[in-house]
C-alpha cells in the first residue's frame, strides 16, 4: 500500500495503478502535489521530504484505499498547483517480485527488491535529478503486499530504463543493545546496486555527496569482439603485478591527457609498460565503489588524507565510478572497466581483483557512517557481540566485521563474485583479510567455513584464481593452514619475512631461506596442493616499498596523522648504513645490490611470484609503510623516474622476470621439488653464522641453473659444481656488477671451477652448450 508520496515534480502527478500477473484489480490514483517548499498540513515534520497525511486538511482530500486493488474505492489527493509547473510522468505500480534482488527489468516494468529481516517499514526513493532531495518520489511499501518472507519488493512501470537514481528509507526496532541501527531519515544504497552514483571526480569538493543506486537497461551489451578470448594462464605460470588503478597514471609524468589520468582508460595506455616488464597478471587494489573522502566526515587527525587504496567498500557490485575518465560517472566507469579488461586480455595479461568482503565503509558506533548495510539490517550484515550491548566485533581493524557466513551475506558475496566474472570477465580474486571469512557470526573460527567452501565449489568461479590473505586483525593467522579445498592459494607471509631476514644478513636463516625458495613444502605440500598455491612476495602495497626496505630501519609515518602508531613495526628491513636518502655512493650501490638480490630470489623461487607497482624503478615513500591516505607522488607511479632508470634498474628487473617465464620447467613447476630436481651445495646447515647458500636446479635435459646467495659482509670463494655433460657454466646474473653486466641474456663464458662472490650479492649461472642461445 502506498502510504506516502513526497514531491518529485512540483506539479500534478498521475499514477494509474493497474493489474499485472500479481493479484488485485486495477485502480486509478491521481495526485496533485503541493509545490516545492510548502508542506501539506498534517504531514510529518520529521523529514525534509513532502509527505501528505491521510486526513482531509488544508484543501487536501484523501480517500483511503488499497493501492493494489484490495478495495473498490480510489484514493485521490487533490490540491491546486501553480499554473507554471510542469506535468510529471505517468507511473503505474504493482507489488512486484522478490527475486532477483536489486533492480531488474521485468515484463511489466522495473522491479526493485531488497532484503531486510528486521525492518518494519521500507520506502523506496526515486529521483531523476543528481541527488535525493525535496523533489524525490517515495513509495512506502505495504508489508502485506510488498513483502515476501524477508524480501521487500515493488514494480514500477513507465520509469525510464536508465538515469534514475534510487535508494531506500528503512525503519525498524530501535534497540541498539539488540544489534539494530535503523534510521529512516537516511536514504540507503541498495547492496545489489550494479551502478553507484556519487561525486563524479576523485577527491572532489562535494564531500557530503550521498551514494545512490542507478541502473541501465537501455544500452547495448558491451562488444567483447569476435576474436576475444580469455588468457587462461596456468596458475603455475603467473607473474603477478600488484597495482593501484588510479596511482598508476594519476601523476602528470604519465604523459596522458588530464581527462584519463588515474582512470581505467589510463591503464590501457600503459599496457606496453606491463609487457616490457614481463608480467602476465595484474592484481588491482580495490575497484569496488568506495568513498575516498571518508576520513573527512568529521574532525580527526586523519582528515587531511584521501583514501587512495580503497579498502573501505561501499558496494560489492559497482566499479569505482570515479575511475571513469573525465568524470563520466558510473555507467561510463562500467564500460571503461570492460574496455580495460578487454585490452589487458588482448595483451595476454590476466586481471585479478583485490576484494574486501571482511568489512565495509560504515565504521563503528563511535563515528558511524550509515550508507547501506548498517541501516538495512545491521543485525544480519555484521558480527555483533550481543552479550555486550550489541557492539560491533572488529576483526578487520576498521570498526566492523561483515557477517560473512550468515546465509544471506554469503549469498551476497557469491552473487558479487559471479557478477564480476560473468559481467566483467575478471580472472580471479585476492581476498583481503580472508581469515575473517573463516569466522562464524560470533567471531569464532570455523574449521569448514561455508563461504570458503561455496567459493571453492562454485561452477562459475571454477575457472578463477582465488587467493587468500590468510590472516586478520583478530589474530587468526592461517598461513599454510587456510581451509582451501585444494583450490585456494595464499599470500605467503612467512616467505616474505624469511626472505627479508636472510637477504639482509640475519643469523640462522639459511635453512628457512632454502625452504622458501624451494616452494615452502612445509606449508603447502598437503593433500593436492601445489607450489603455486603459495603466492611469494617480498613487497606488497602495505609496508615498505622495495627501495624503502633497503633504506630505512624504522617506519616514518608521521604524515598519516596517527602519531606514528599505524603501520607494521616488524619490517625486517635494513637501511644499509644510513637512515633514508643519501648521496653516499657505497651505500647507494649496496642498496641497489640488495634490491636486485630480493628480486632474483623472488623470481627464481618455486611458487607464484608477486611484485609491487613501482618497484621496477625503485619507488620510495620515504619510509612511510602505511601510505593508504596519500593521493600524491608518495603513491603515484612516477614515470619520469622510470625513464631515468630504464637502462639499469628497470632493465634488470624486466630481464629476470622474462628469464623466469622462459624457463618454466625450472621455476614454475607443477609439483614440489624432488631429490632429482635440486642439489643443495651445502654441508653447513646447522651453523647459525652461515649466511651463504648455493644450489642447482635440474631440468632433466642438462639445462641446469646454479644459484648462490651471499648475505655475508665479505667475499666468499665459491667452489662450483661440475656442469652437466657437454655443457659449460655461463654467467647470466651477478648482482654486484653494474648494468648491463648484471644481467647478460646469452651468458658470459669462461666461468672456471670457482667464483668469487661479492658481499651481499647473488649469481645465476646457466649450463648450456658452447654456441647455444638462452
Amino acid at each position: 500500500m502506498i502510504r506516502s508520496i513526497p514531491l518529485h515534480h512540483s506539479a500534478p502527478l498521475q499514477l494509474p495503478l493497474f493489474a499485472s500477473s500479481c493479484t488485485g484489480a486495477a485502480h486509478s490514483v491521481q495526485f496533485r502535489l503541493k509545490p516545492q517548499g510548502k508542506r501539506a498540513p498534517g504531514s510529518s515534520s520529521s523529514s525534509s521530504q513532502e509527505v501528505f497525511s491521510e486526513t482531509k486538511q488544508g484543501g487536501v482530500k484523501i480517500c483511503t484505499v488499497s493501492a493494489f486493488g484490495r478495495r473498490d474505492q480510489d484514493r485521490v489527493l487533490e490540491q491546486e498547483a501553480p499554473e507554471n509547473l510542469d506535468t510529471g510522468p505517468m507511473l503505474k505500480v504493482v507489488p512486484g517480485q522478490a527475486f532477483p534482488l536489486g533492480v531488474s527489468e521485468v515484463d511489466n516494468g522495473i522491479n526493485f527488491a531488497i532484503f531486510s529481516q528486521h525492518a518494519t517499514a521500507v520506502t523506496i526513493c526515486l529521483s531523476f535529478n543528481e541527488r535525493i532531495d525535496d523533489r524525490t518520489l517515495e513509495f512506502k511499501l505495504d508489508p502485506d503486499d510488498n513483502r515476501t518472507g524477508d524480501i521487500w519488493h515493488i514494480c514500477i512501470q513507465d520509469l525510464p530504463r536508465k538515469n534514475v537514481l534510487y535508494g531506500y528509507r528503512i525503519d525498524g526496532p530501535q534497540g541498539w543493545h539488540h544489534g539494530h541501527r535503523f534510521d529512516d531519515s537516511i536514504v540507503l544504497l541498495d547492496p545489489y546496486a550494479k551502478f553507484v552514483e556519487g561525486r563524479r571526480y576523485f577527491g572532489g569538493e562535494n564531500k557530503s555527496s550521498g551514494f545512490l543506486g542507478t541502473y541501465d537497461f537501455d544500452s547495448l551489451p558491451f562488444d567483447w569482439g569476435d576474436d576475444y578470448k580469455l588468457p587462461n594462464i596456468l596458475e603455475k605460470d603467473l607473474v603477478i603485478y600488484e597495482m593501484n588503478v588510479r596511482a598508476f597514471t594519476a601523476d602528470e609524468s604519465s604523459g596522458l591527457a588530464s581527462s584519463i589520468r588515474g582512470s581505467y582508460l589510463g591503464v590501457i595506455e600503459k599496457i606496453p609498460h606491463l609487457l616490457e616488464l614481463g608480467v602476465n597478471a595484474v592484481e588491482l587494489l580495490p575497484v569496488f565503489e568506495f568513498d575516498e573522502l571518508e576520513f573527512q566526515r568529521h574532525p580527526n587527525p586523519r582528515n587531511h588524507m584521501i583514501n587512495t587504496w580503497g579498502y573501505s567498500t561501499i558496494n560489492f557490485f559497482a566499479p569505482m565510478s570515479r575511475y571513469a575518465s573525465a568524470g563520466g560517472g558510473p555507467l561510463n566507469a562500467s564500460r571503461e572497466f570492460k574496455e580495460m579488461v578487454k585490452a589487458l586480455h588482448g595483451a595476454g595479461i590476466e586481471v585479478i581483483l583485490d576484494v574486501v568482503y571482511n568489512h565495509t565503509n560504515e565504521a563503528d558506533d563511535v563515528y558511524p557512517y550509515t550508507t547501506s548495510f548498517r541501516g538495512i539490517d545491521n543485525k544480519v550484515y555484521y558480527m555483533l557481540d550481543l552479550r555486550n550491548n550489541g557492539q560491533f566485533l572488529n576483526f578487520s581493524g576498521c570498526g566492523n566485521t561483515l557477517n560473512c557466513n550468515h546465509p544471506v551475506v554469503m549469498e551476497l558475496i557469491l552473487d558479487s563474485l559471479r557478477h564480476w566474472v560473468v559481467e566483467y570477465h575478471v580472472d580471479g580474486f585476492r581476498f583481503d583479510l580472508a581469515s575473517v571469512l573463516c569466522r562464524g557470526p560470533d567471531g569464532a573460527p570455523l574449521s569448514a567455513p561455508p563461504l570458503i567452501r561455496a567459493i571453492s565449489k562454485d561452477a562459475i568461479l571454477s575457472r578463477c584464481k582465488i587467493i587468500a590473505e590468510p590472516w586478520d586483525c583478530g589474530g587468526l593467522y592461517l598461513v599454510g593452514r587456510f581451509p582451501n579445498w585444494d583450490r585456494w592459494a595464499e599470500w605467503n607471509g612467512i616467505y616474505r619475512d624469511d626472505i627479508r631476514k636472510f637477504i639482509k644478513g640475519d643469523c640462522g636463516m639459511k635453512g628457512s631461506f632454502a625452504t622458501r625458495v624451494s616452494g615452502s613444502s612445509d606449508l603447502y605440500k598437503v593433500n593436492n596442493r601445489k607450489p603455486y598455491h603459495g603466492i611469494n612476495f617480498v613487497i606488497a602495497h602495505d609496508g615498505f616499498t622495495l627501495r624503502d626496505l633497503v633504506s630505512y630501519n624504522v617506519k616514518h609515518n608521521n604524515a598519516n596523522g596517527e602519531g606514528g602508531n599505524d603501520g607494521c613495526n616488524d619490517n625486517f628491513s635494513w637501511n644499509c648504513g644510513f637512515e633514508g636518502e643519501t648521496e653516499d655512493a657505497n651505500i647507494r650501490a649496496l642498496r641497489s645490490r640488495q634490491m636486485k638480490n630480493f628480486h632474483l630470489a623472488l623470481m627464481t623461487s618455486q611458487g607464484t611470484p608477486m611484485m609491487l607497482m613501482g618497484d621496477e624503478y625503485g619507488h620510495t615513500r620515504y619510509g612511510n609503510n602505511n601510505s593508504y591516505g596519500h593521493d600524491t607522488a608518495l603513491n603515484h607511479f612516477l614515470w619520469g623516474q622510470l625513464e631515468a632508470r630504464k637502462r639499469d634498474h628497470f632493465r634488470f628487473f624486466s630481464e629476470v622476470i622474462k628469464f623466469r617465464r622462459k624457463h618454466p620447467h625450472l621455476f614454475s613447476r607443477e609439483n614440489f621439488l624432488g631429490e632429482n630436481d635440486i642439489t643443495w651445495h651445502e654441508s653447513n646447515w646447522d651453523n647459525p653464522e652461515s649466511k651463504f647458500l648455493a644450489y642447482t636446479l635440474h631440468d632433466g635435459n642438462g639445462e641446469d641453473v646454479y644459484l648462490a646467495f651471499n648475505a655475508h659482509d665479505y667475499f666468499v670463494s665459491v667452489s662450483l659444481p661440475s656442469p652437466p655433460t657437454n655443457r659449460k657454466w655461463f654467467r647470466v646474473v651477478d648482482t654486484n656488477l653494474e648494468s648491463p653486466q648484471d644481467f647478460v641474456l646469452d651468458g658470459i663464458r669462461g666461468i672456471g671451477s670457482t667464483y668469487n662472490l661479492a658481499p651481499y650479492s647473488s649469481i645465476l649461472l646457466k649450463a648450456k652448450l658452447e654456441n647455444e642461445l638462452l
